[in-house]
């Protein structure tokens, strides 16, 4: 029974880090788009820096046409290839029309549908066509559909999906109203480390956030999980009373985590003392509190959650309430870590043991019912009994972590000499099984491997500073053991 319970809730957290990634997959491309209108919006509305009665007029089509338009031809892409974006686009002008706010949640819904839709009704007739009547075939029956969905869009989900805006807005709206925002840190911190935080951020944070700027000119929900202060707090701590490898390499994770915003980077500390998720969710609340009380937010999302890119999004008027916010919630996440790790100093010291991370996140891992096979990666060799040419570092996003782990790798792949192997990263949800190597974060190996099954795979507890790279260094050198998988 217990074995069962442990099996489902796995299984529950995997679909939801895939259905977070699949989100991600939409947003996390055009988040160049969202900050090209951030900037737009900081300038030249009436509030903004330099106000511009002509240029103004940017703002409004690129939120209500350009930006849904780009999240959902993405999304159709990601189901159906090109054909996938087209269909996807074109009926996501239904949903756009068919409302007055911006359709971010109706692209996310609306594009990937009609491209799965459109993938079916190819199905039907493939391999039935005349020979000369391929192209004929094609263009209309995607224009023919595309022409229904963007009236079911119009008419049928259009209007849902306002409606379920309205309430969600509603909701935040009154969670501000009666001072209780903080408490989504409760449940926004804990994700971020289990790599749940995707769903809630992209599907219901983003686009409630881009609503409330078209109103107010600023979101609040923008600061909910990009804050780098708790992050930075909890590294703090472990930069003056940490023990062995968690200190030592802390003061460089402050680096990567404040100014590079790769929040990933101080996951394995909290995973090491899992009391420190205390000091976490202390600090997102603090956060949250102090721009709830002086009413600060951002222009648009900041990504990835870097200092610099979260200043670049403040509004002039707000930068004393945005810094205050991300010094409080560090100072605060600095103070509950500093409890709990001179708590267990004593007994660390007498225990220090370099590995004692990788063995920690083993345990960790093992407690939320993560299979073995995932222990005996970090515990075993990573080297591979077959020729490696291609090398991919894989992550929710693509970008971020991953690409900061490919970085690693490749460095060291070039300082041993060893040519004629190409180190990559990208998106689980694109792995496509040409990937003689993956890597990936110990909690995403179970996915990468559905996608990518006849890979060698490697997990790795830190994507900045993991023994495996050296180990996967000397397999290439052919002096090592075969990897484990």
């Amino acid at each position: 029974m217990t074995t069962t319970s442990v099996t489902e809730k796995k299984g529950a957290r995997v679909h939801v880090q895939a259905f977070g990634t699949f989100l991600s997959g939409m947003i996390m491309p055009n988040i160049a788009a969202f900050i090209a209108w951030g900037i737009i919006t900081a300038f030249f509305i009436p509030t903004g820096w330099t106000p511009n009665e002509t240029l103004v007029t940017l703002v409004d089509p690129m939120i209500l046409y350009l930006l849904p338009l780009l999240i959902a031809n993405t999304g159709g892409r990601m189901v159906y290839g090109t054909r996938g974006g087209v269909i996807a686009s074109i009926a996501t002008m239904g949903v756009i029309v068919g409302s007055s706010i911006p359709m971010f949640i109706g692209a996310m819904i609306v594009g990937p549908l009609s491209a799965w839709i459109l993938m079916k009704v190819d199905k039907i007739w493939a391999g039935k066509i005349r020979p000369g009547f391929e192209m004929l075939v094609d263009n209309f029956s995607a224009g023919i559909l595309g022409f229904a969905l963007a009236l079911g869009a119009f008419f049928g989900i259009a209007p849902l999906v306002t409606g379920l805006s309205a309430f969600l807005e509603s909701v935040v709206d009154w969670l501000i109203a009666n001072g209780l925002l903080p408490i989504a840190s409760i449940f926004i911190e804990p994700g971020k480390i289990l790599f749940l935080n995707n769903a809630i951020n992209h599907g219901v944070l983003t686009p409630i956030g881009v609503q409330q700027v078209q109103e107010s000119g600023k979101s609040v929900l923008f600061l909910l999980e990009a804050n780098p202060g708790p992050g930075l707090g909890i590294l703090l701590a472990f930069t003056f009373f940490g023990v062995g490898l968690a200190r030592a390499s802390a003061p460089g994770a402050i680096i990567i985590q404040f100014l590079g915003g790769i929040h990933e980077i101080y996951f394995p500390y909290v995973l090491m003392k899992p009391m420190m998720v205390l000091a976490a969710i202390g600090g997102g609340m603090t956060g949250v509190a102090v721009n709830v009380a002086f009413q600060t937010g951002l222009r648009a999302p900041a990504s990835p959650g870097s200092i610099i890119a979260v200043l670049a999004q403040t509004p002039a008027t707000d930068f004393v309430g945005v810094i205050l916010s991300v010094l409080a919630s560090a100072g605060v996440s600095f103070a509950i870590g500093a409890v709990i790790l001179r708590s267990s100093r004593k007994k660390d010291l007498a225990a220090e043991n370099d590995n004692e991370l990788a063995a920690a996140i083993a345990k960790t891992e093992a407690n939320k019912g993560k299979s073995s096979s995932v222990l005996s990666n970090l515990g075993g060799s990573a080297a591979t009994g077959t020729a490696v040419k291609n090398i991919v570092f894989a992550c929710d996003a693509g970008m971020g972590s991953s690409a900061m782990g490919a970085s690693v790798l490749r460095n060291k792949i070039k300082k041993a000499g060893i040519e004629g192997v190409t180190v990559t990263n990208q998106a689980i949800a694109n792995l496509d099984g040409t990937a003689d190597l993956v890597i990936t974060h110990q909690d995403l190996t179970d996915r990468a491997r559905g996608k990518s099954p006849k890979s060698v795979h490697v997990s790795v507890d830190n994507f900045m500073n993991s023994p495996k790279y050296d180990e996967v260094v000397e397999s290439l050198q052919g002096t090592s053991e075969e990897v484990t998988k």
